[in-house]
């Protein structure tokens, strides 16, 4: 079956359609894991962008429900070099094709991914479309012009109700901006009892819950459009510990005066290289984000940089003691090989347990 992806900024390939035909519109995003792709496709941080992965060959290993991250696929689309739908691995359920097709969602293969990527890492990220069923690169281009990122795109991925994993450690309330579900895995695997909550949820429901700290969670999106988490964040501060990752690290920062800005292209991937200031330890860790703190923002503001990007010296973590607020821009649950930071969970336990005392 025929499909065609356009970018915003008229440029357009032609492949080979699977999943879902008809349009689908995103930001186009390039994500560098050699592995992991079940776990990016149900990532709801994807949600709102079409996920191009820059290894050539996707799906060898099929698809095992174990690995998901939400309920299901949560990107928009698909761009992938070669399509593998014969895959061999003991716990694979389907392959790649099947797997779209269940989840009603459409992907391309058979592109230049390395053009796509070069272009994107050039201009920066962009609006696209894909139309799968067509080869109209024309039509698909003017589709992505007139394509704007939704700005309650949280509301689309958080979660309906609250609901708890019980445990007899300390109760942390998540506030769900698109959390991954190792997050809350790594939280009750370690004893402690988790309430997931809403995005949308007040200061005093959180309160109700006698937590004894909140997470701010990863989720999709402009930082600044998650106004109740950073209302929330900024009330409760000071009260007891709230500790943030990756979107959750931004509304912190955000909640503290700083602010934030848009990044070129990203990063996306398994393999990003992370300085701890304080110790010179280097992290190789997992990252997806569109969006970074502003560093210059964050003179006299109390926070202090705990750690930044060996790369480009982007803000990777901060943290305020004194208000007992502590981030990172990183996945530390995510363990794509390196278990460098899963440490973090760890260390958030002792805190509250600190807190607790």
């Amino acid at each position: 079956m025929k499909a065609v992806l356009g970018l915003e900024d008229g440029t357009y390939v032609v492949g080979d359609g699977f999943g879902k035909e008809g349009v689908t519109c995103g930001e186009l995003v390039f994500a560098t894991p050699i592995t992991g792709y079940e776990e990016a496709l149900t990532d709801p941080s994807y949600k709102g962008q079409i996920l191009l992965f820059t290894y050539p060959l996707i799906g060898n290993y099929g698809v095992n429900n174990a690995n998901f991250q939400s309920s299901g696929i949560k990107a928009e689309g698909l761009v992938i070099r070669e399509r593998c739908d014969h895959p061999s691995h003991n716990l694979s359920t389907r392959n790649l094709s099947q797997f779209l097709d269940d989840e009603n969602s459409s992907g391309i293969s058979e592109v230049d991914t390395r053009m796509l990527t070069i272009r994107t890492r050039k201009v920066g990220t962009m609006r696209s479309a894909m139309i799968v069923g067509s080869d109209d690169g024309e039509k698909a281009c003017e589709l992505a012009r007139k394509w704007q990122f939704p700005k309650d795109i949280i509301n689309q991925v958080t979660c309906k109700q609250p609901y708890e994993i019980r445990g007899k450690g300390p109760r942390v309330v998540v506030m769900d901006f698109g959390v991954k579900r190792k997050i809350v895995d790594n939280l009750a695997r370690r004893g402690a009892h988790v309430i997931v909550v809403p995005a949308t949820t007040s200061s005093e429901q959180i309160m109700s819950y006698q937590p004894d700290a909140i997470l701010l969670s990863n989720g999709p999106g402009d930082p600044q459009d998650a106004t109740n988490g950073i209302a929330v964040t900024k009330k409760l501060a000071g009260q007891l510990p709230i500790f943030g990752i990756c979107l959750g690290h931004q509304i912190a920062s955000l909640a503290l005066g700083a602010s934030t800005y848009k990044l070129k292209f990203g990063h996306r991937g398994a393999n990003q290289p992370v300085i701890d200031v304080e110790t010179g330890k280097v992290y190789i860790t997992s990252q997806n984000h569109g969006y970074a703190v502003d560093p210059a923002s964050i003179d006299g503001k109390d926070i202090k940089v705990t750690q930044v990007n060996a790369n480009d010296g982007t803000v990777e973590g901060m943290k305020n003691d004194a208000l007992k607020v502590w981030s990172v821009q990183y996945h530390p649950e995510a363990n794509p090989g390196p278990h460098d930071t899963n440490w973090f969970f760890d260390s958030l336990l002792q805190r509250i347990g600190g807190h607790h005392a």
